[in-house]
């Protein structure tokens, strides 16, 4: 991967962080300098480590560059916290000029979204779908692996084909060492519900894994377009 690939989720807590570092830590396998851009943090009080920190922590990679450009205390959409937060919004303008001057000196820049694609960064409606489009890059879905990620991970296929964005495939970002018959039937069933390839599969855990073990065994859980070695089925 070179270039900016944004990641979205069909959803929230799914796996889009842990997704995101063991693409990045492809990357830097390869080689490649890698920025992570975190538009909108929420939840997270002023000082703690949020998603992008969280990443930097996985990978165990000091080469990483990290940036936030806003944080908002509650743990909503990014819109909605700035709102009650009294604090400015974001524009998916401001959001893609930083990826594009990331990009002007990094090989790789991971720019993760707020939960889903259609998540409101600011009160004229910018989303991570209109970010991606601006910057004219592939969107990466990171999906569910049981029952309702058909409908969620359509739904999003559907939104970006609308917007005429890119998707990068997906990854299914936390899949049970011991699938029940909706998460075995999900693997095969999800390209054809959504048009997109499935192109990774997470293991359930990954994100409480030292940095040596998870750098060693990202290529695994993702397919070579995504930098890795492996195949989700």
């Amino acid at each position: 991967m070179r270039g900016v690939l944004c990641v979205s989720g069909a959803g929230t807590e799914i796996g889009k962080t842990v997704t995101t570092a063991a693409v990045a830590a492809c990357a830097l396998r390869a080689g490649r300098s890698v920025a992570v851009l975190k538009p909108a943090q929420t939840g997270v009080a002023p000082g703690e480590p949020g998603d992008v920190a969280e990443v930097g922590r996985l990978v165990g990679d000091n080469r990483i560059t990290g940036v936030e450009l806003a944080r908002y205390p509650d743990p909503l959409a990014p819109q909605t916290a700035a709102r009650r937060a009294g604090m400015a919004c974001l524009s998916a303008r401001q959001v893609a000029d930083a990826a594009e001057k990331l990009a002007a000196s990094h090989d790789l820049v991971l720019v993760e979204g707020a939960g889903g694609l259609l998540v409101r960064f600011d009160e004229e409606g910018s989303t991570l779908a209109d970010v991606a489009r601006l910057l004219a890059a592939p969107v990466l879905v990171v999906v569910q692996a049981g029952l309702g990620t058909l409908n969620t991970a359509a739904l999003t296929a559907e939104a970006l084909r609308t917007r005429q964005v890119a998707g990068a495939g997906m990854v299914i970002g936390s899949l049970p060492a011991d699938p029940g018959p909706a998460e075995r039937c999900n693997v095969a069933d999800l390209p054809r519900y959504a048009g997109l390839p499935l192109v990774g599969a997470v293991p359930e855990g990954a994100g409480r894994l030292a940095p040596e073990p998870f750098r060693a065994a990202a290529p695994g859980w993702l397919a070579p377009s995504l930098g890795g070695c492996g195949h989700p089925s």
